[in-house]
């Protein structure tokens, strides 16, 4: 049996309803449990429900038929958009989620994620990639227990998202944290990931749930990566980035 500090998920069914009444289902049939120190990606085509799927998890959307117990402790959420507030230097945003939070510690965190120096700007004087990182130190400052992360490395070129995608991976896995990713990117799942799980079909369900194997053994990473291509061709499209 699964201990109190792992994800439980099961969602039978999430529907939304239409400006014209109809019930139209998005999610159906869905189980999933991570334990501690698990870091699983979550990947899916644009539009198929993962954004859903981490609010659920989050605690954010409740209107659904299934249950979630979520691991005691803190709880970090990423966003696809920064969420950051305007109004706060990039340090006060961070202050927003730990109050007490030393100057050096915002410092060896906005290191982390690749945008040093930055704490006295303002979230207007950041490109969409820069707030999107710094949306990821202020999740990170709480040391979660839990950490949810939406296309994260959304608008980072593959190279840097991959290493900024590791550094959250080692942090996370040292922590004992379970991290919950959506990506778009396989390679980044390979990179990072324990396991990869594939959402898919209308409504959708959990079409896969893969261990991934010793990285160290490059046949067996590369036939996976040529299976899950094989089986969800939509993990193969190819997506722009926009300036970091």
């Amino acid at each position: 049996m699964p201990g109190d500090a792992a994800l439980e998920l099961l969602i039978e069914s999430k529907a939304f309803v239409s400006p014209a009444g109809l019930r139209h289902i998005i999610l159906h049939d869905i189980g999933l449990t991570v334990p501690p120190g698990q870091i699983v990606a979550l990947l899916g085509r644009s539009g198929g429900g993962k954004s859903t799927l981490l609010r659920i998890t989050s605690g954010l959307d409740t209107a659904f038929e299934g249950h979630v117990r979520r691991p005691p402790g803190r709880l970090g959420v990423v966003f696809q958009e920064p969420r950051l507030l305007p109004r706060l230097t990039v340090a006060d945003n961070l202050r927003l989620v730990v109050p007490d939070i030393m100057p050096l510690r915002i410092d060896d965190l906005l290191e982390l994620v690749g945008v040093p120096g930055v704490g006295h700007h303002l979230p207007s004087e950041l490109s969409l990639g820069m707030a999107r990182r710094v949306a990821l130190a202020r999740a990170l400052a709480t040391d979660p227990h839990l950490l949810i992360l939406d296309e994260p490395f959304a608008s980072l070129d593959r190279q840097l998202g991959t290493t900024l995608a590791a550094k959250v991976a080692d942090l996370a896995r040292r922590a004992g944290s379970i991290v919950v990713v959506a990506t778009h990117e396989l390679e980044h799942a390979l990179a990072i990931a324990d396991r990869i799980c594939v959402l898919a079909g209308r409504p959708a369900r959990m079409e896969a749930d893969i261990t991934i194997p010793d990285r160290s053994d490059a046949a067996s990473i590369a036939s996976l990566r040529t299976n899950l291509l094989d089986r969800f061709a939509f993990l193969g499209s190819k997506r722009v980035a926009h300036p970091a």
